[in-house]
């Protein structure tokens, strides 16, 4: 069953477009995105409105310290630890990406 708005908006729809109100739309033209992040565009600006970042935000930053992190240091030992916490940090990249899909 049809919702009782469809037919009253597909006809401003059928004018509109008759019309010529659809002619020369930024974007005409030209194919859809249909990269992975538009899916998620409400989520993100619910997010964006709520103040918050998903988790995966912060993760994502971390191996790009770490590699920071390694050039500056000089002992052996600190040297291993980065080394130690680059494969680490992102195993939980992709575990985030996994659970939050």
């Amino acid at each position: 069953m049809d919702h009782p708005l469809s037919y009253p908006i597909n006809q401003k729809i059928c004018w509109a477009e008759a019309g010529g109100e659809f002619d020369n739309l930024e974007g005409a033209g030209k194919p859809l995105r249909t990269d992975a992040a538009l899916g998620n565009v409400l989520l993100n600006r619910l997010v964006d409105v709520a103040g918050g970042e998903p988790k995966i935000v912060p993760l994502s930053r971390e191996p790009g310290k770490l590699r920071g992190n390694l050039r500056e240091v000089e002992g052996q030992c600190q040297r291993q630890d980065i080394f130690w916490d680059m494969p680490m940090s992102e195993a939980k990249i992709d575990l985030a990406r996994k659970v939050h899909g």
